[in-house]
């Protein structure tokens, strides 16, 4: 049976453009919705921009620059990659809508009447680049955290708490459970770190620290702590707290499946203290969380201040959208860290794309449009091979695009194996065989292409129905 699904993205700080990172996780999502569209399913696509907190506040005030302003500026650009990666997604949310910040105030407040939220003076340890507090045991040994390699800051003030502690079982429960989180590194560490006891985590700032933020409901000299406010984005883009029988949040959140993607950094944040806010306002849990690791560029952590970013508009510009849909879900691990460089880039795309699928389109095509006098039957509708099925179903990308290849390799053996275009010179009724099946298997190729690379799935199917060999797919490299 059809079902509703619910997908999402992370969302992205806008503090700086996007950079190659971000896209892996953008186009693995969407190749997960198309699927589960092509099945049949409903599918709601969320993804969007976090733009609240302290780090946004002072990189805006430091350029003299409107923080709203700033942070529409930096939000465009990862809107625009909607055209640039040929996203399929319904909405794009942004944390400064008045309707989520509406929606995290009424989260905020189905938390405290639980009892959830209590206030209390405290002094910890605060990485401004994470917007994080962390335990002395969770720095390096010059004090600095460990992702962005600089001091803490020693805050004393009086903040709100939410009582994570309180559903440290809950929360083990769910991470035991190996099909809510399908990656098992990121379940195992999770499980540890809930299991080594969870504290209560301060979710608010006061105004005269911090005032870049969503109002605490009945305080206006606090702001919202920014990871409260953003992770309430993945149920306020479905309308809640509208909770009627025919929205949104009930045919997704409620009665679908719901599935988060999300960088291997975000553990804590999505299967901790977003679980727990769910079960603190008597919301379902999301059903599964797909943790990814991170792309390296030639063997180190993309960087600003080292200037090894790329940037995925520099990307499509080289190689074309579907190229780079392609180098993201084929070449990229759908789990572990992956390494990236543009010699890589361009020998896959060569490799694979110029010399490979699309050559293969170009040769069968072309004597298709020089040998058949009537294009073939469109081939019937049918299910997908288990191969291929299995390995979207249990989100690994890579193996689903290297079944695709396997089809693309198995068709250029044939046609060396068999040599119709010299074949149709002794044997023409044999050769015509030979090539209406190339042609009827490059069309089921087509269609496994639809969630990975769109253009290309409606390119080939259009040719293979015109019966004529189409543009070359994939231009070759300026050298």
């Amino acid at each position: 049976m059809n079902t509703p699904r619910y997908i999402t993205t992370t969302l992205p700080y806008v503090n700086a453009e996007p950079h190659i990172g971000h896209t892996q996780e953008f186009v693995q999502t969407d190749c997960l919705a198309r699927y589960w569209r092509l099945l049949g399913h409903e599918v709601f696509f969320n993804t969007g921009t976090d733009e609240h907190g302290q780090k946004i506040a002072q990189i805006a005030d430091e350029l003299g620059q409107p923080r709203q302003e700033y942070v529409d500026q930096y939000a465009a650009t990862f809107e625009n990659l909607r055209d640039a990666l040929n996203l399929s997604y319904d909405n794009f949310i942004r944390t400064t809508d008045d309707a989520h910040k509406a929606a995290a105030q009424e989260l905020w407040k189905r938390c405290e009447a639980a009892g959830d939220i209590y206030k209390k003076s405290y002094t910890g340890l605060y990485c401004v680049g994470c917007e994080v507090f962390y335990k002395a045991d969770e720095l390096d040994e010059n004090n600095c955290c460990l992702i962005h390699k600089k001091p803490v800051e020693e805050v004393a003030e009086e903040n709100y708490f939410f009582r994570l502690s309180r559903y440290q079982d809950q929360l083990v429960a769910y991470l035991e459970d190996e099909s809510r989180t399908p990656t098992k590194w990121a379940r195992l560490w999770t499980l540890e770190f809930a299991k080594g006891g969870l504290d209560d985590i301060s979710i608010s700032r006061h105004v005269s620290r911090m005032d870049w933020g969503v109002p605490v409901p009945g305080d206006d000299q606090h702001v919202m702590y920014v990871w409260f406010d953003a992770l309430t984005n993945y149920i306020s883009t479905l309308g809640w707290p509208d909770e009627s029988p025919d929205g949104n949040f009930q045919k997704f959140w409620v009665d679908g499946t719901t599935v988060q993607l999300a960088g291997k950094d975000q553990m804590r944040f999505q299967s901790l203290i977003w679980q727990a806010m769910l079960l603190s306002a008597d919301l379902p849990q999301t059903d599964v969380i797909q943790y990814h690791g991170f792309i390296n560029i030639d063997g180190q952590k993309i960087s600003k201040s080292i200037g090894n970013v790329i940037s995925p508009y520099e990307v499509v510009t080289r190689y074309g959208t579907d190229a780079t849909r392609y180098i993201l879900l084929r070449h990229m691990h759908p789990t572990d860290d992956s390494d990236l460089t543009w010699d890589k880039m361009d020998e896959w795309y060569t490799a694979n794309l110029v010399n490979g699928l699309g050559n293969l389109t170009a040769r069968i095509m072309k004597m298709a449009e020089t040998h058949l006098d009537v294009p073939i039957d469109k081939p019937a509708a049918a299910g997908f091979d288990a191969e291929y099925t299995d390995a979207l179903d249990s989100y690994n990308f890579q193996a689903a695009s290297d079944y695709v290849w396997s089809k693309v390799q198995a068709l250029d053996e044939t046609i060396a194996e068999t040599e119709p275009f010299k074949l149709v010179k002794t044997d023409k009724e044999a050769a015509l065989v030979i090539i209406k099946q190339l042609v009827h298997d490059l069309y089921i190729i087509a269609r496994m292409l639809h969630p990975l690379m769109p253009e290309a799935n409606i390119i080939i199917k259009e040719a293979v129905l015109a019966n004529k060999k189409p543009e070359n797919l994939f231009g070759r490299l300026d050298s």
